[in-house]
This record gives structure tokens, sequence and C-alpha cells, in this order.
């Protein structure tokens, strides 16, 4: 589906976003893990990655396959391997995980090779470190396990949900930086609201002990990883009196993006709570001050959130530098790769340094005076690369352009399946091309 975005006249937004997969796909598998049904848990996210989560939970097929959904694939690694427990698991036959073409390319040999070591097998049904895995479920001992802190938080996130299931629990010692710590502080107060005993034993030391989990009720808080769009859509308005209402966002968040708020503010968006509580949380976004001329940050801790900081900054012409992009190269799609082609759609020429960084000096530096800033081809379209990301990133742009083209726009169903709809009711035009 191609869709044409149209800026909107008067920005009307009152959103109800949508419930955080991260948060949903934890909770699925912590309830799994306890023996909780799925109905103890409220507001669970209606993506295509948590539908993907639940159906290979529940799934006694022999090969189950993912689609497109990392979490998932990262989390049913673990849980297929365990064969610990009484009720909630038990001992059965070898199953095949497989996923997407994409999906078989993102590598999961440090996941694999770190169960391995707590005696679970697993075999490579292609190529060595990447899916599709044959797994067959076994007693895990547990104990001191090493890796390299600068993996992927899921699959930390992976190996302490399981640990309460491991017969000596676990020690997990994170050597390096850490990336993304705020998934793994989320992993832990989950786990322990559903009874684990798990803690930071120091900065790098996880300790989590041989204690079952108990069945416990649990309430989903929205994403505020799509809360970032909006802020985007604020920060890009000409008119600095409009604003947007987001429901469903909880101040004390346990995501890490939560942390958006501290970084539009130094754009000149303030995002500020006007009820609290889980009955009725609501933030009020508007516009306050000035942006800078230049904006430099570390995204280590939140990477989901660059495509929206990139094309928000190239659309206000403000030079940039952000650090902490390594783990875009393995998302759905090489993001860094995908940035600098469909921003170089627009005239933006955005440079890399390593694999670490992403900068930009401003239109200025980059072109002659008589060439003028963002002139789109006839015709241009952004292409997403199966990629939810991309296209609410860009979608936003159309405040600046007018209207901008977005092609397999319905690759939002991985984690914003009523974006669109959201867009279409807050005054933008949303029209379907093919």
């Amino acid at each position: 589906m191609k869709v044409r975005v149209t800026k909107p006249d008067n920005l009307t937004a009152e959103v109800l976003l949508p419930a955080s997969k991260s948060i949903s796909n934890r909770a699925l598998l912590l309830a799994a893990l306890s023996g909780a049904p799925v109905a103890s848990l409220s507001n669970i996210s209606d993506c295509d990655d948590t539908r993907a989560m639940l159906t290979a939970l529940t799934s006694e097929d022999s090969t189950i396959d993912i689609g497109a959904a990392g979490t998932a694939m990262r989390f049913m690694t673990a849980w297929l391997s365990l064969a610990n427990g009484k009720d909630a698991l038990q001992a059965g036959p070898t199953r095949l995980l497989t996923g997407s073409a994409r999906m078989c390319q993102r590598p999961i040999g440090v996941l694999v090779e770190a169960l391995r070591q707590l005696g679970a097998q697993i075999e490579y049904a292609d190529a060595e470190g990447l899916p599709p895995l044959r797994i067959t479920p076994s007693r895990l001992h547990g104990g001191t396990l090493s890796v390299r802190g600068d993996i992927s938080s899921q699959y930390v996130s992976a190996l302490l949900m399981i640990a309460p299931m491991l017969e000596e629990g676990l020690r997990l010692n994170l050597s390096g930086t850490i990336a993304s710590r705020p998934y793994i502080e989320m992993t832990l107060a989950m786990m322990r609201h559903f009874g684990a005993q798990a803690r930071w034993s120091d900065e790098h030391t996880v300790e989590v002990d041989p204690v079952a989990y108990r069945p416990a009720a649990y309430t989903i808080e929205s994403d505020w990883s799509a809360a970032s769009y909006w802020y985007e859509i604020v920060f890009l308005s000409d008119n600095e009196h409009e604003t947007a209402t987001l429901k469903g966002l909880f101040e004390n968040s346990l995501q890490g993006d939560s942390g958006l708020t501290e970084l539009f503010a130094q754009l000149g968006v303030q995002g500020m709570p006007i009820s609290q509580g889980t009955r009725d949380p609501r933030f009020l976004l508007s516009r306050r001050g000035t942006a800078p001329q230049r904006f430099e940050w570390d995204f280590t801790r939140m990477p989901d959130l660059v495509q929206t900081f990139v094309v928000a900054c190239a659309m206000r012409d403000i030079a940039f530098r952000f650090c902490g992009v390594k783990s875009l190269r393995i998302k759905e799609t090489d993001r860094i790769a995908a940035l600098q082609r469909e921003l170089d759609k627009l005239g933006v020429t955005i440079e890399n340094d390593g694999d670490d960084v992403l900068y930009w000096e401003g239109s200025l530096h980059q072109r002659q005076a008589s060439t003028a800033y963002l002139q789109p081809a006839a015709g241009m379209a952004v292409d997403t690369y199966n990629d939810h990301r991309m296209a609410m990133a860009f979608a936003p742009s159309a405040m600046v352009l007018g209207s901008i083209d977005i092609n397999d726009a319905g690759v939002v169903a991985k984690s914003y399946p009523r974006f669109w709809d959201d867009l279409q009711n807050a005054g933008f035009g949303i029209t379907q091309l093919s």
C-alpha cells in the first residue's frame, strides 16, 4: 500500500497511543513462565509483533514462523530451549524456529552460544549464527555466564527471563559498555512483579535466584516510541500554538524511550503530564522556546528514536551528530543505510563515521547558495524497507514539505496499526495511491 500524507490545515490531535510492544512481549513470556492466563494481562498491544509472540507461545506446530518479529525470535529461542519446571513448561519435541527473509539475516549467534553454555540443545538449520534454529527442550543448569554488554538488550532479556527456572539460577556478567540498559531495567522490574528475585549486584552483574515465578495481573502502558512521531509533528508545525494530547503514557515509565521528553525539550517541544495514574494518563505537547542550530546526542540507551530525530533535524535544517547508533545496522533493515538513501532523495546527504555515528552539517554546508533546500524530485516516494519506523519517522515531514508519499505504508502494523487512522483523525490527508 502506497499512501500520500498531506499537511493538515489545523492540527487537532487527541490520540490514544498503542500499548508498548516491548512490554507486551515481555509480559506474555512472563505470564507463560508463571502459569498466568493471558486474560490477566490488560491492554496488550494489538500489533504484528505481539500477535506473533502470542501465536508462537501457544503453537504446537513443529515449525514456528515469527515473521519479522525480532523480539519474538530472541525470546522464543530462550523459551523453546527450556524444559525446566513442572506445570508451565514441559519437555517436548524438537521445533524449528524461523522467520522472514530479513529475520534469517539478523545475527543470533551470541544468544545461541550463551544458551548452549547453560545446557541448551540448539542447532542452526542453515547458516551458522543465523536463524532458522532447531531447538530441543533441555533442562538448563544455569550458573555463571559472561556475555558482551554491547549485544542486543533482547538477548540479555531473553536470558534473564528464563533465569528463575534454571536449576542454579543465573549470575550474568556483562562486559564493557552495556547497550540499551533501560530495556534491561524494564525486564528486571517486570520479572520482580511476577515474583522473581532479580537484582544488580554491581554495575555489570545481574543475579537471579532459582525462585519460581508466581502468576500476577499486569497492565501494559502505552508506547513512548510511538509518542515520538507526535512530538515530531508538533516540532515541525509552522504554527507555534498547535498542540497534541497523547493518552496512555505513564510519566514514571519503564520505557527508556520516555527520555525523548528531555530531547525534544532541547528542540523546543514540551511534553507536560496533565493527568496521571493508570486510569487516564495524558501528556500535552506544545511548543516552548526555539530549536538550536546544532544538536548532539548519544542514542545508546534509546536507539529506536534515531530515525525520528534524524528526520526532524533534517526537516528544520539543524546540524546534528548522533552517536550510539551501531545497533541500527541489524534492525528490521540497515537503518543507517535506509536513512541515507531516503534523505538523499530530499537533497539531504547525511554521513556516518564508522558504524556508531551519524552526522549532518546542515544545508549550507552541502549546497550552493542558489540551490533550494529540500526539493524532492517529481514522483519521489519514501521507501520503507519493511521497517515500521521508516514510515512513521518520515510521515511528519509533510508538515514541512506539504505532502509526502510513503511506499509499503502497511508496515506500521508491526507496532502501531492505527497510525494512518490517527493521522487522518488529527487533520492530515491520507490518500491511498496503490
